[in-house]
């Protein structure tokens, strides 16, 4: 299991979580469970809330209740129309970001030096 540094995927999280929603609609530990099963094994549920209700108060994401036969309803979430729109834009700004960070780290290292 790969430790991510908690202040990238703090500024990621909103990216990974509308990502996903982008699929169709889900619930919080849904969703916890489908970015852990994507390699995010250490995220926190504690995380993942918070990060949905500031999506939701941006108005990128709407909620509904979903009876279940197991227990009380489930929240569920989707994207709002803002929310497809801001999900391209940061996806393309993360694009951008990698390839940078890409380019500014592999043209530190000198030839032959090792990572």
């Amino acid at each position: 299991m790969t430790a991510h540094d908690p202040q990238m995927l703090k500024g990621v999280l909103g990216l990974l979580l509308m990502s996903v929603l982008s699929t169709g609609d889900n619930y919080g530990y849904g969703l916890v469970t489908q970015l852990r099963a994507a390699g995010f094994e250490d995220l926190a549920e504690g995380s993942v809330y918070p990060g949905l209700t500031r999506l939701e108060s941006a108005g990128l994401l709407e909620s509904h209740l979903v009876r279940s036969d197991s227990g009380p309803a489930r929240k569920y979430y989707r994207l709002t129309a803002a929310g497809h729109t801001e999900l391209r834009t940061r996806r393309t700004a993360w694009e951008h970001l990698v390839q940078s960070v890409h380019t500014a780290t592999a043209t530190t290292l000198r030839p032959g030096e090792n990572a």
